[in-house]
């Protein structure tokens, strides 16, 4: 079966629906040298705040 396709207001409207993630790797460096990445999947109008509470 096709999927039924949306048009005019309805594609529009499904389409800003959708949650636009971003990928954030954060790294950081421990006593010894080494460095640790933790990686996270946030929305991308929240990425910018991440990274500024995240920096060191």
């Amino acid at each position: 079966m096709a999927k039924k396709q949306a048009f005019g207001e309805e594609a529009l409207a499904l389409k800003q629906s959708q949650r636009k993630m971003a990928k954030v790797i954060i790294s950081t460096k421990n006593e010894r040298g080494k460095y640790s990445f933790k990686e996270t999947m946030i929305d991308q109008d929240a990425a910018k705040d991440f990274i500024q509470r995240n920096k060191k």
